[in-house]
């Protein structure tokens, strides 16, 4: 008998990855939480049913959501981080020296449980000294902070169940009043190309651009997301993201990625002309 995990990305498109076995499943008072094995993909964690990463890909999504804004900001100190209870951002922003305080906000404890037991790769920096862990809302948690952070990180789920607050004007609102005045956010954005994943899309890139005044949006290819097309936002009160890279500061640094480079930095910020539309369509 084979096994497969089967995600419904629209009511007529499926995406399957055959599994050697299943290795957790739980009920947290949020999610279902289940962790599998695969040939291709190696582990993989799935919260009701999604899929939230693979050690095959994770690498392309976590480097790409942390190092464009490190590499943009001139000086990150004080990093706010939300969602991400799997550890891979924390990971990529932990090889930064010049760091000295990571707040990590996780909504289910239980994300970071299993993701330290099951994805050690990933999780593996959960215990740095400068990173600080609070598990609870993170609409709630960002209310309580004015002008703190330099660089806030909103690594969240879909925009539902869990992850929808972190989708709303109120929300990004607060991370700019959270944000030093020349702060930088980003958040993973969803997929521009099925139509219910590009509207959520869209709404929350209005939201966005109502709330900063420099708002822009860039690409991944990551294979195990919803037609493997992704996009994050990028905000700012001061920095664009192009014009205000420093590729020879960054590249000083020796940080060795796997998907990331400054020259992809610039290039993922070039968007294809059918997304271009629908980000003036709401702009």
């Amino acid at each position: 008998m084979e096994l497969w995990f089967t995600e419904r990305h629209t009511p007529n498109v499926k995406f399957s990855i055959k599994v050697d076995r299943q290795l957790y499943t739980a009920q947290s008072e949020f999610q279902r939480i289940d962790i599998f094995d695969s040939k291709e993909f190696g582990r993989f964690l799935t919260l009701d049913g999604y899929m939230m990463l693979t050690e095959k890909d994770e690498f392309i999504y976590h480097e790409m959501i942390t190092h464009i804004p490190m590499a943009v900001h001139p000086n990150p100190k004080n990093i706010l981080v939300i969602g991400a209870g799997d550890g891979g951002v924390i990971r990529e922003l932990t090889r930064y020296s010049s760091v000295e305080s990571i707040d990590l906000v996780e909504i289910d404890e239980l994300v970071i449980e299993v993701s330290k037991k099951y994805l050690p790769a990933t999780a593996c920096c959960l215990d740095d000294e400068r990173v600080h862990i609070f598990c609870e809302d993170g609409v709630k948690f960002i209310r309580r902070c004015d002008n703190k952070y330099d660089v806030i990180i909103v690594d969240s789920t879909d925009p539902f169940g869990p992850g929808e607050s972190l989708f709303t004007k109120e929300f990004y609102g607060s991370c700019n009043k959270a944000l030093r005045d020349d702060g930088i956010m980003v958040n993973q954005h969803e997929s521009p190309f099925y139509d219910e994943d590009a509207l959520a899309m869209q709404r929350a890139h209005r939201k966005i651009v109502e709330s900063f005044p420099i708002s822009r949006v860039y690409q991944a290819h990551i294979p195990t997301y919803p037609s493997g097309h992704w996009l994050f936002g990028f905000a700012s009160k001061k920095y664009h993201p192009v014009h205000d890279l420093n590729s020879v500061k960054w590249n000083m640094l020796g940080l060795k990625t796997k998907y990331y480079n400054t020259k992809l930095h610039c290039g993922a910020f070039a968007l294809p002309n059918y997304v271009e539309e629908m980000l003036r369509d709401v702009e």
